[in-house]
């Protein structure tokens, strides 16, 4: 293991730590008052996480790589029980054990998949298996189109009806995000074939020009929502977080760009 295993594991974990501390808070707010050990789950997770992030925050890119793994360890133990504290909540949505909770089906399995993503991420990095490029551009662009298509559905269903314009321009961005998606899908099952450095060029290319533009939508919106001149239940947080993950894909795609091509991209370190 190296200083390089030492930067990427903080990276992620200082990332996503966040993330799922964040998820504790709006799966919270999304249950009814009387779940009450429910909440108690999600403060639980919201006090392991915010700690791990604080923790990762005091490590520098000169700690000990042996202490380093130890500490994913710890984190990938923390993300199993919120992954499964997750699903267990998907269940009871679904099971309509929960009426009248104002947290969609579809977002809890979203964090969910965030969280086996982060797992997953935690296993490689111990383990030195991270995934060769071209296999990483695919499985990182299928992830992340995704989410993507996800938060503008969340958008779209969060803001007041009345927001018509904004309504329509989530549920635009909910399309577009979807194609792409099935785009990414179809390589992914043309793999090895469709492996060539064309053809993930071409692909890093198109989704970079979509995510840009859905990063500037929320944005604008996370500025509207923080001005309060815009009707919404969308928690400030809440816009805040789904503009930092669209700025997330942003930075790996333009890594992906310069390992794959040798273009200059915003960062030197190399997702693999």
């Amino acid at each position: 293991m190296s200083n390089a295993f030492v930067i990427r594991s903080l990276d992620e974990v200082r990332f996503w730590s966040r993330i799922m501390k964040e998820h504790s808070l709006f799966l919270r707010l999304g249950f009814r008052c009387e779940d009450t050990q429910l909440i108690n789950e999600a403060n639980q997770f919201y006090s392991v996480f915010e700690a791990i992030e604080n923790r990762a925050n005091r490590f520098d890119r000169n700690a000990d790589p042996q202490v380093i793994q130890r500490f994913n360890i710890e984190v990938h133990t923390a993300v199993s029980h919120i992954w499964a504290f997750k699903r267990k909540v998907l269940g009871l949505i679904l099971q309509c054990k929960l009426p009248g909770g104002n947290n969609f089906p579809l977002l809890v399995d979203h964090t969910s998949r965030e969280a086996f993503y982060f797992r997953n991420r935690l296993e490689q990095l111990n383990s030195g298996t991270l995934d060769p490029l071209p296999d990483a551009i695919i499985n990182e662009n299928v992830f992340f189109l995704r989410i993507m298509a996800d938060h503008a559905k969340f958008i779209g269903h969060l803001l007041d009806p009345s927001e018509r314009q904004l309504v329509d321009q989530a549920r635009n961005f909910s399309e577009e995000f979807d194609t792409l998606l099935f785009q990414a899908r179809d390589i992914d099952s043309m793999r090895p074939q469709s492996q060539t450095i064309p053809i993930l060029d071409q692909m890093l290319d198109q989704n970079r020009v979509s995510v840009k533009s859905l990063r500037d939508f929320k944005q604008t919106a996370r500025e509207l929502i923080e001005a309060c001149r815009i009707k919404s239940i969308i928690h400030p947080l809440l816009a805040d977080h789904v503009f930092r993950e669209a700025e997330r894909f942003l930075i790996l795609i333009d890594m992906f760009e310069n390992a794959l091509t040798g273009k200059p991209a915003g960062s030197d370190m190399h997702m693999g």
